[in-house]
């Protein structure tokens, strides 16, 4: 399923990212200034970052197949993935090697002005859409704090924006904190060395954004609200007497499977543990839409061959 909050985020920054990227390409171009051009490849960067996002939601809306029964969910897991790495070897370490040369071959920064207001234009687009990506992001987190909630989204692209977002404007401030250090001193080196902060800046958040991803593509599991929900309604499911647990996975943002192990009454025959199951499933499905498949086993507590979390205890 494909989110429209998360697309309207994502185009957003896009269209911020890309009329960014062309004015700052623009002002390095005029002013020589490496640490304008390490922005204008970060906002390049951004930009491509939001094409890959757009294009794993899309390759993610798929619907199920026969090579891939559960749908292509984690199709945006891999995407966002490749964003990070992007992030990494493409903004930082550009960022950072154009950095170390213009500190060993200054060059003299000309049109200083031109720099400010560049750099004062792409703050008020990169504020823009950081302001869409924080509302949405604020929208979907409910109760939980802010680093809480990036460590349990399930939903990577309006988090992976808000980084991005963010780290864009602490990069513009870094930039005018290089330009008025030149100019004060003097010395163009202060260029290089902001160029270099900008730069691992970005190793930074690659790096955060690389370990949530990677955590969504190994596989999460639901949130605890939604465990207990199918508990209770194992629990209150006639003809189950208790459970040796729940297993659940994420294989997309709002796409949950669900291995259910139970213990049914010894006295009733196959077709009616059917009829059971199939209202269980019934049942879960029209109060959680995101769980796309509930798999129920019939089993013995002693005879169960995996462990699972919410086990007996929530039956007792």
């Amino acid at each position: 399923m494909r989110s429209r909050g998360s697309t309207r985020v994502v185009n957003a920054a896009l269209l911020g990212n890309v009329l960014v990227a062309l004015t700052k390409f623009a002002a390095a171009a005029i002013t020589s200034s490496s640490a304008m051009l390490s922005e204008a490849v970060h906002s390049l960067v951004d930009s491509g970052n939001e094409l890959l996002l757009l294009y794993g939601l899309r390759r993610a809306a798929r619907p199920a197949d026969a090579a891939h029964p559960f749908g292509h969910g984690r199709e945006l897991y891999f995407w966002s993935f490749i964003v990070a790495l992007v992030v990494f070897a493409l903004g930082a370490c550009a960022s950072i090697f154009q950095g170390i040369r213009h500190v060993q071959s200054p060059v003299a920064m000309t049109n200083p002005e031109v720099n400010y207001v560049v750099l004062g234009l792409a703050l008020v687009f990169e504020g823009s859409s950081w302001w869409v990506a924080f509302r949405e992001f604020r929208r979907s987190k409910g109760e939980a704090g802010y680093f809480e909630a990036v460590r349990q989204s399930k939903d990577p692209t309006t988090f992976t924006i808000l980084a991005e977002d963010s780290g864009a404007i602490v990069g513009i401030l870094i930039a005018v904190a290089g330009i008025v250090a030149t100019e004060v001193s003097h010395r163009p080196v202060f260029d290089g060395i902001a160029s270099i902060a900008i730069g691992i800046l970005l190793a930074a958040i690659a790096t955060i954004l690389a370990r949530e991803t990677k955590g969504l593509l190994i596989g999460e599991p639901a949130r605890s609200e939604l465990v207990s929900s199918i508990c209770a309604m194992a629990r209150e499911q006639p003809g189950i007497e208790h459970s040796n647990g729940l297993f659940t996975v994420h294989i997309g943002p709002r796409q949950v499977v669900a291995a259910l192990s139970a213990a049914f009454t010894d006295t009733l025959p196959a077709s009616e543990v059917e009829a059971i199951v199939a209202a269980l499933e019934e049942r879960v499905r029209k109060a959680h839409p995101e769980v796309v498949s509930v798999l129920v086993k019939p089993q013995r507590p002693e005879g169960a061959d995996f462990t699972l979390a919410g086990g007996d205890e929530i039956f007792e």
